[in-house]
């Protein structure tokens, strides 16, 4: 027998608004919506179950009497632009999704006397970019030209971000929710962003971005943690945001990756950014944005070039299959060092399979498999 359900119409357009939707096109996916809002039919249990999952809401909320309040858990910054307030439920949820991971392994490792990590909040309140840069080269022991030793921007990224976990930072990269395809997180959006903690600290890295871009992401949010300030940032034709914080670590993101010094003897011989690209191995926007900030080119030319560069490199990625390899995507996902800390938890019976499943987004045979491939 069906039941129909009493449900605050407030909460139904709430909840379409809040996953994104325009209200018009929703109620062209989904008809009986409009019946529902005009109060001419009541949803089922069933149906309003349906409607959760498509709005990404828990279903107990549809029953409130009003919106739950839901705030960002970090400042979240936009490009030429101050801190927003509100972002795609694909963004929230990830970043909801990484700090409950977060909570659990800062308590795991305090619980298991891990010592706090003394480089988090070193530089709180210092704005010096080269003290900044010279004690993340320290603490990641590499010289300032460590990028020439490797052949391309795959080789180097691998290793800066081996080289990152190793030293207790956990680095995700994905660009999806969980391992949902079906919910994209869009580059444009959220290039990144960090949660700053002193023994646990993790960094996300949007996987959909190019990869030699997502080195200045991860440079740029190694400052955040060198200077303690989460955040969340978009950064829209590597521009940064209107606030303090944000410049600086762009200052030290691009110090770290390309040293002025080097970036200037190099530029007196070979004035072509590819070319200049491919030396420092980072992405030509990167050495555009290093010839804007040092007067070499002007700020149109830089977003002539920011276009052209942006078409080139969305055509390549339209011409490549789909499709991988489900476990080597999720082990970049999870984080191996993150799955390590897990798994040792399960081991040792300091944590339920059932949690471990929620941990990882992955349950079962796929739970099994990954760990007996990548552990």
């Amino acid at each position: 027998m069906k039941t129909d359900i009493n449900v605050n119409n407030n909460m139904l357009t709430w909840a379409i608004d809040r996953a994104g939707y325009e209200l018009q096109d929703f109620i062209a996916e989904v008809p009986q919506t409009k019946d529902w809002l005009e109060g001419t039919k009541k949803p089922t249990v069933k149906q309003l179950e349906t409607f959760s999952k498509k709005v990404h809401l828990p279903f107990g909320y549809l029953f409130l009497n009003e919106p739950p309040t839901e705030k960002l858990p970090i400042p979240f910054f936009r490009s030429n632009g101050k801190q927003t307030e509100k972002v795609s439920i694909n963004v929230y949820d990830t970043i909801l999704l990484i700090q409950q991971r977060q909570d659990w392994l800062r308590e795991y490792l305090q619980d298991n006397s891990f010592s706090k990590l003394p480089f988090v909040g070193k530089y709180y309140n210092s704005f010096d970019v080269k003290a900044i840069v010279a004690d993340i080269r320290k603490v990641l022991n590499l010289h300032e030209n460590w990028a020439l030793e490797f052949k391309n921007w795959e080789e180097t990224l691998n290793r800066l971000v081996h080289i990152i976990e190793d030293n207790g930072i956990i680095t995700v990269f994905n660009g999806v929710v969980e391992n949902n395809t079906s919910r994209p997180i869009k580059v444009d959006e959220c290039r990144g962003f960090v949660l700053v903690d002193s023994i646990a600290p993790f960094m996300f890295i949007n996987n959909a971005d190019s990869k030699a871009a997502q080195m200045f992401t991860i440079v740029h949010e190694l400052a955040h943690i060198w200077t303690g300030h989460s955040a969340g940032f978009d950064f829209r034709k590597l521009q940064p945001a209107d606030d303090p914080i944000e410049k600086l670590c762009d200052q030290v993101a691009a110090e770290f990756l390309v040293p002025e010094n080097a970036f200037n003897e190099i530029w007196a011989t070979v004035q072509d950014i590819r070319i200049v690209s491919r030396y420092f191995k980072v992405s030509e926007i990167v050495i555009a944005r290093r010839a804007l900030d040092t007067g070499k080119i002007t700020k149109k030319q830089f977003f002539e070039f920011y276009e052209e560069y942006k078409n080139r490199e969305f055509s390549k990625k339209e011409d490549q299959p789909s499709g991988g390899n489900f476990y080597a995507t999720a082990k970049k996902r999870i984080s191996i060092t993150f799955a390590s800390h897990v798994n040792q938890a399960v081991k040792s019976g300091q944590l339920l399979y059932r949690d471990a499943y929620k941990l990882t987004s992955m349950k079962g045979d796929t739970y099994e498999k990954f760990f007996a491939k990548n552990l």
